[in-house]
Protein backbone atom coordinates (compact mmCIF):
# COMPACT_ATOMS: atom_id res chain seq x y z
CA UNK A 1 0.00 0.00 0.00
CA UNK A 2 1.28 3.83 -1.14
CA UNK A 3 -0.34 6.31 0.85
CA UNK A 4 0.84 10.07 1.79
CA UNK A 5 -0.63 13.03 2.88
CA UNK A 6 -0.52 15.93 0.33
CA UNK A 7 -2.10 19.37 -0.06
CA UNK A 8 -4.27 20.03 -2.88
CA UNK A 9 -5.32 23.20 -4.02
CA UNK A 10 -8.24 24.77 -3.63
CA UNK A 11 -10.34 27.87 -4.22
CA UNK A 12 -9.93 28.84 -0.53
CA UNK A 13 -6.69 27.24 0.18
CA UNK A 14 -5.57 24.21 0.40
CA UNK A 15 -6.99 21.15 1.64
CA UNK A 16 -4.98 18.24 3.58
CA UNK A 17 -5.75 15.26 2.15
CA UNK A 18 -5.02 11.38 3.12
CA UNK A 19 -4.00 9.57 -0.18
CA UNK A 20 -3.55 5.64 -0.71
CA UNK A 21 -3.58 3.30 -3.21
CA UNK A 22 -2.12 -0.22 -4.55
CA UNK A 23 1.32 -0.68 -4.81
CA UNK A 24 0.54 -3.04 -7.97
CA UNK A 25 -2.29 -2.73 -10.52
CA UNK A 26 -2.49 0.98 -11.15
CA UNK A 27 -3.76 3.18 -12.42
CA UNK A 28 -6.10 2.74 -9.98
CA UNK A 29 -10.37 4.47 -10.03
CA UNK A 30 -10.64 7.66 -8.57
CA UNK A 31 -12.61 7.71 -5.02
CA UNK A 32 -13.45 10.56 -3.14
CA UNK A 33 -13.77 9.64 0.86
CA UNK A 34 -16.35 12.27 3.05
CA UNK A 35 -15.39 12.38 6.61
CA UNK A 36 -18.26 12.74 8.77
CA UNK A 37 -18.85 15.22 11.46
CA UNK A 38 -15.78 14.18 14.21
CA UNK A 39 -13.21 14.63 11.39
CA UNK A 40 -10.11 13.07 10.24
CA UNK A 41 -8.90 10.50 12.36
CA UNK A 42 -7.15 6.93 12.36
CA UNK A 43 -9.73 5.25 12.36
CA UNK A 44 -11.06 6.95 8.70
CA UNK A 45 -7.37 6.00 7.34
CA UNK A 46 -8.20 2.43 8.21
CA UNK A 47 -11.27 2.43 6.37
CA UNK A 48 -9.67 4.20 3.53
CA UNK A 49 -6.88 1.45 3.58
CA UNK A 50 -9.29 -0.78 3.29
CA UNK A 51 -11.04 -0.09 0.69
CA UNK A 52 -7.72 1.14 -1.67
CA UNK A 53 -6.45 -3.00 -1.12
CA UNK A 54 -9.33 -3.32 -3.52
CA UNK A 55 -7.80 -1.61 -6.47
CA UNK A 56 -8.92 2.17 -5.88
CA UNK A 57 -7.35 5.58 -5.43
CA UNK A 58 -8.54 6.96 -1.99
CA UNK A 59 -8.44 10.40 -1.22
CA UNK A 60 -9.63 11.69 2.61
CA UNK A 61 -9.67 14.89 2.95
CA UNK A 62 -10.18 17.25 5.77
CA UNK A 63 -13.11 19.21 4.82
CA UNK A 64 -12.38 21.19 7.80
CA UNK A 65 -9.44 22.84 6.21
CA UNK A 66 -11.18 26.65 5.64
CA UNK A 67 -10.91 26.82 9.45
CA UNK A 68 -6.90 26.00 10.00
CA UNK A 69 -5.05 23.16 10.32
CA UNK A 70 -5.91 22.54 14.00
CA UNK A 71 -9.24 20.93 12.97
CA UNK A 72 -8.56 17.24 13.89
CA UNK A 73 -9.76 16.21 17.70
CA UNK A 74 -9.25 14.01 20.42
CA UNK A 75 -11.48 11.10 21.69
CA UNK A 76 -13.95 13.44 23.46
CA UNK A 77 -15.27 15.05 20.42
CA UNK A 78 -18.23 12.63 20.44
CA UNK A 79 -19.32 13.57 24.08
CA UNK A 80 -21.76 15.71 24.75
CA UNK A 81 -20.37 19.09 26.50
CA UNK A 82 -16.70 18.10 26.31
CA UNK A 83 -14.21 21.06 25.01
CA UNK A 84 -13.23 19.09 21.76
CA UNK A 85 -16.92 18.64 20.76
CA UNK A 86 -17.69 22.30 21.43
CA UNK A 87 -14.71 23.18 18.83
CA UNK A 88 -15.97 21.03 16.76
CA UNK A 89 -19.12 21.66 16.57
CA UNK A 90 -17.73 25.70 16.20
CA UNK A 91 -16.57 24.47 12.61
CA UNK A 92 -19.37 22.06 11.59
CA UNK A 93 -22.00 24.08 11.96
CA UNK A 94 -20.56 26.70 9.44
CA UNK A 95 -20.59 24.22 6.73
CA UNK A 96 -22.98 24.24 4.03
CA UNK A 97 -23.13 22.40 0.48
CA UNK A 98 -21.78 24.93 -2.21
CA UNK A 99 -17.80 25.04 -0.70
CA UNK A 100 -17.63 21.59 -0.58
CA UNK A 101 -19.00 21.24 -4.13
CA UNK A 102 -15.76 23.40 -5.03
CA UNK A 103 -13.10 21.31 -3.04
CA UNK A 104 -14.87 18.12 -5.54
CA UNK A 105 -14.28 19.79 -8.25
CA UNK A 106 -10.35 20.58 -7.13
CA UNK A 107 -10.11 16.66 -5.46
CA UNK A 108 -11.07 15.49 -9.00
CA UNK A 109 -8.77 17.59 -10.74
CA UNK A 110 -5.86 16.45 -8.64
CA UNK A 111 -6.62 12.72 -9.13
CA UNK A 112 -6.43 13.57 -12.30
CA UNK A 113 -2.99 14.78 -12.90
CA UNK A 114 -1.86 11.78 -10.85
CA UNK A 115 -0.30 9.13 -13.31
CA UNK A 116 -1.54 6.48 -10.71
CA UNK A 117 -4.79 7.69 -10.87
CA UNK A 118 -7.55 6.19 -14.14
CA UNK A 119 -8.91 9.68 -15.93
CA UNK A 120 -12.37 8.80 -16.12
CA UNK A 121 -15.37 7.95 -13.89
CA UNK A 122 -14.76 8.82 -10.38
CA UNK A 123 -16.75 7.25 -6.83
CA UNK A 124 -17.85 9.57 -4.27
CA UNK A 125 -19.06 8.17 -0.59
CA UNK A 126 -19.74 10.14 2.68
CA UNK A 127 -21.11 9.54 6.17
CA UNK A 128 -22.87 11.66 8.40
CA UNK A 129 -22.55 15.41 7.40
CA UNK A 130 -21.11 14.34 4.29
CA UNK A 131 -23.67 11.93 3.27
CA UNK A 132 -25.39 14.81 1.36
CA UNK A 133 -22.51 16.05 0.22
CA UNK A 134 -21.65 13.02 -1.98
CA UNK A 135 -25.17 12.89 -3.23
CA UNK A 136 -25.04 16.89 -4.23
CA UNK A 137 -21.47 16.04 -5.61
CA UNK A 138 -23.38 13.57 -8.04
CA UNK A 139 -25.76 16.08 -9.34
CA UNK A 140 -22.96 18.90 -9.57
CA UNK A 141 -20.82 16.80 -11.73
CA UNK A 142 -23.00 14.48 -13.46
CA UNK A 143 -20.37 13.78 -16.29
CA UNK A 144 -17.87 12.29 -14.01
CA UNK A 145 -19.07 10.66 -10.79
CA UNK A 146 -20.49 7.60 -11.69
CA UNK A 147 -21.19 6.60 -8.03
CA UNK A 148 -22.17 8.00 -4.71
CA UNK A 149 -23.12 6.44 -2.05
CA UNK A 150 -24.54 8.33 1.53
CA UNK A 151 -24.09 6.26 4.59
CA UNK A 152 -26.87 7.46 7.54
CA UNK A 153 -26.18 11.04 5.79
CA UNK A 154 -27.97 13.64 8.05
CA UNK A 155 -30.78 15.96 6.87
CA UNK A 156 -31.08 14.67 3.63
CA UNK A 157 -34.52 16.93 3.16
CA UNK A 158 -33.42 20.40 4.00
CA UNK A 159 -34.02 23.83 3.42
CA UNK A 160 -30.43 23.88 2.47
CA UNK A 161 -28.97 25.07 -1.51
CA UNK A 162 -28.36 21.69 -3.15
CA UNK A 163 -29.79 19.65 -0.86
CA UNK A 164 -29.77 15.77 -1.76
CA UNK A 165 -33.97 15.79 -2.04
CA UNK A 166 -33.85 18.34 -4.63
CA UNK A 167 -31.47 17.20 -7.09
CA UNK A 168 -31.46 13.67 -6.86
CA UNK A 169 -33.17 13.53 -10.94
CA UNK A 170 -29.90 15.60 -11.98
CA UNK A 171 -27.27 12.48 -11.09
CA UNK A 172 -26.59 10.01 -13.93
CA UNK A 173 -24.57 8.28 -12.07
CA UNK A 174 -25.66 5.20 -9.52
CA UNK A 175 -26.77 6.31 -6.47
CA UNK A 176 -26.73 4.37 -3.19
CA UNK A 177 -28.45 5.52 0.34
CA UNK A 178 -27.92 3.57 3.14
CA UNK A 179 -30.08 4.62 6.47
CA UNK A 180 -30.01 3.56 9.78
CA UNK A 181 -33.37 2.45 11.35
CA UNK A 182 -32.40 4.51 14.42
CA UNK A 183 -30.90 7.89 13.62
CA UNK A 184 -32.62 11.14 14.92
CA UNK A 185 -30.60 13.07 12.34
CA UNK A 186 -32.39 11.07 9.49
CA UNK A 187 -36.02 10.17 11.26
CA UNK A 188 -38.28 8.09 9.81
CA UNK A 189 -40.80 10.47 7.81
CA UNK A 190 -37.72 12.19 6.43
CA UNK A 191 -36.41 8.82 5.01
CA UNK A 192 -40.08 7.88 3.87
CA UNK A 193 -40.05 11.57 1.85
CA UNK A 194 -36.47 10.72 0.39
CA UNK A 195 -37.63 7.06 -0.97
CA UNK A 196 -40.64 8.67 -2.55
CA UNK A 197 -38.25 11.24 -4.48
CA UNK A 198 -35.55 8.91 -5.10
CA UNK A 199 -37.83 6.70 -6.56
CA UNK A 200 -39.90 9.34 -8.80
CA UNK A 201 -36.09 10.24 -9.91
CA UNK A 202 -35.50 6.64 -11.65
CA UNK A 203 -31.94 6.54 -10.53
CA UNK A 204 -31.07 2.40 -11.21
CA UNK A 205 -29.75 3.00 -7.39
CA UNK A 206 -31.14 1.82 -4.15
CA UNK A 207 -31.87 3.50 -0.94
CA UNK A 208 -31.85 1.05 1.84
CA UNK A 209 -32.59 1.04 5.13
CA UNK A 210 -31.10 -1.60 7.87
CA UNK A 211 -32.75 -2.86 10.80
CA UNK A 212 -31.89 -2.68 13.76
CA UNK A 213 -28.56 -0.56 14.02
CA UNK A 214 -28.29 2.88 14.96
CA UNK A 215 -26.47 6.44 13.44
CA UNK A 216 -22.74 5.32 13.31
CA UNK A 217 -23.33 1.49 12.69
CA UNK A 218 -20.18 1.77 10.34
CA UNK A 219 -17.54 2.77 12.16
CA UNK A 220 -15.09 -0.03 14.35
CA UNK A 221 -14.60 2.45 17.39
CA UNK A 222 -18.07 3.73 17.91
CA UNK A 223 -20.35 2.71 20.50
CA UNK A 224 -23.24 1.66 17.78
CA UNK A 225 -20.78 -0.54 15.72
CA UNK A 226 -22.58 -3.29 14.19
CA UNK A 227 -20.07 -5.76 12.85
CA UNK A 228 -22.37 -7.27 10.55
CA UNK A 229 -24.24 -4.25 8.74
CA UNK A 230 -20.69 -2.57 9.15
CA UNK A 231 -19.90 -5.21 6.51
CA UNK A 232 -22.73 -5.08 4.42
CA UNK A 233 -22.17 -1.21 4.21
CA UNK A 234 -18.40 -2.75 2.33
CA UNK A 235 -20.07 -5.19 0.51
CA UNK A 236 -22.60 -2.58 -0.79
CA UNK A 237 -20.37 0.10 -1.53
CA UNK A 238 -17.57 -1.69 -3.08
CA UNK A 239 -20.14 -3.84 -5.56
CA UNK A 240 -21.27 0.04 -6.40
CA UNK A 241 -17.85 0.74 -7.39
CA UNK A 242 -16.97 -2.05 -9.26
CA UNK A 243 -20.12 -1.82 -11.63
CA UNK A 244 -19.47 1.57 -12.05
CA UNK A 245 -15.54 2.01 -12.01
CA UNK A 246 -13.85 -0.96 -12.85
Amino acid sequence: MIEKTVDVATRDGAIETFVCHPERGGPCPPVLFLMDAPGIREELHDMARRLATVGYYVLLPNLYYRAGRDTKYGPDVLKHGSAEHARMREVRTKMTIPPVMDDVAALIAYADAQPESKTGPVGVHGYCMSGPYALAAAARYPDRIAAAASFYGTWLVSDAVESPHLTLAKARGELYISCAEHDDLAPPDMVQELKALFDKSGNPGELEIHPGVHHGFAFPQRWCYDKAAAERHWERLIALYRRRLG
